[in-house]
């Protein structure tokens, strides 16, 4: 059975009726562009074929009645007085909510079911999609008008001050704005979007190493303080105003952590442009050299990878068919990404799996 149906069948069971509206939120693969999101830099991520589904129909009053198939529980809250749990699924939900109110939109309530397959703690943005989801569900229900960077903002909002993770704009943005086909160049200072073609006859395989990790619990939040350190140092608002000729300028003066915390993100930034410039060009060799040098930055100077994301990205790399492996989404788990060809995306996928 499809997630969708799922979620339609169960509506129908405790609800006893159809829904008004079936909204859909993707997750995300990022190509290129790791942690420079909140660097005021640029990201390449696509969407993916999993995603989030809310069958609804809208109820009188401000209360929204949720039911998890994911977590098989059920939650309730009403939009005119929103308190913050601090943990659970929910929150993810209500968060959304006062992020959209805060903005001055007026929310009605609404009945729903929500479910999905996109797999939590994976690094395929599972949160993002459910609040851009929820942004989707509250618009349909309460006809507010839908515009997808605006909405993405609210929907950061609530990750970074409800729910107390500091992310950046790129998963929210690409759930709420991605093109089948596509990979999006995303400027997370200006949110100017230019949707990017794969190379001809190519494919992107994601790779689930199997672990998971808990962003907020995590050291990204780490990871960002010591960037905005280092943009400090530089006295500039973020290290997307750095250059490599202006970091190799001043790397001694610098102590060695903070040296390789700037370094990846400054390198990464001009990866990600010239990775968007080969997939114009329609050149799978380069953009998978870009990705490997992608991953041993992220590997070796900011330093979230893990033995699994290393072990899943050699296991790649030693395919015929691969151009290029790295890991992908905030790091210390979850999965890795790679460019293949295309017409050898079956073999790859067992090969891969078997090694690893």
């Amino acid at each position: 059975m499809s997630q969708m149906r799922r979620v339609l069948d169960t509506y129908a069971d405790r609800f006893g009726s159809v829904p008004q509206w079936v909204v859909r939120a993707p997750g995300r693969v990022n190509l290129i562009g790791e942690h420079t999101d909140y660097n005021d830099g640029f990201v390449l991520p696509m969407a993916i074929d999993r995603s989030i589904w809310i069958a609804l129909r809208r109820r009188d009053g401000d209360e929204v009645h949720v039911y998890s198939t994911d977590f098989e529980q059920s939650g309730r809250f009403a939009v005119g007085a929103l308190h913050n749990e601090e943990h659970g699924w929910l929150e993810y939900l209500k968060g959304t909510a006062w992020a959209l109110q805060d903005a001055g939109y007026c929310l009605c309530g609404w009945d729903g079911v929500v479910g999905g397959n996109v797999p939590r703690g994976a690094g395929l943005s599972s949160s993002a999609a459910l609040e851009i989801v929820t942004a989707r569900a509250f618009a349909v229900a309460c006809g507010l008008p839908w515009e997808p960077k605006e909405m993405a903002r609210l929907a950061q909002r609530a990750e970074n001050e409800w729910i107390g993770m500091k992310c950046g704009i790129m998963d929210q943005m690409i759930s709420a704005s991605g093109e089948a086909g596509h990979a999006l160049l995303i400027d997370c200072r200006s949110l100017e979007t230019e949707s990017v073609p794969l190379p001809p006859r190519t494919a992107v395989a994601v790779l689930d190493t199997a672990t998971r990790r808990g962003l907020v619990d995590s050291a990204y939040n780490e990871r960002r303080a010591q960037c905005e350190a280092a943009a400090r140092f530089f006295g500039v608002p973020a290290l997307r105003d750095v250059s490599p000729a202006q970091l190799l300028a001043r790397a001694a003066e610098l102590d060695d952590l903070t040296l390789r915390r700037a370094r990846h993100i400054v390198t990464e930034n001009e990866r990600t442009l010239l990775a968007a410039a080969a997939m114009r060009d329609g050149d799978a060799v380069e953009m998978g050299r870009l990705m490997d040098e992608s991953h041993a930055s992220l590997r070796d100077d900011f330093e979230v990878s893990s033995a699994a994301l290393n072990a899943m990205v050699e296991c790649a790399r030693r395919e015929p068919s691969c151009f290029g492996a790295r890991m992908t989404g905030g790091g210390f788990g979850g999965c890795a990404v790679a460019l293949i060809q295309a017409d050898a995306a079956k073999v790859f996928a067992a090969s891969v799996t078997e090694s690893y």
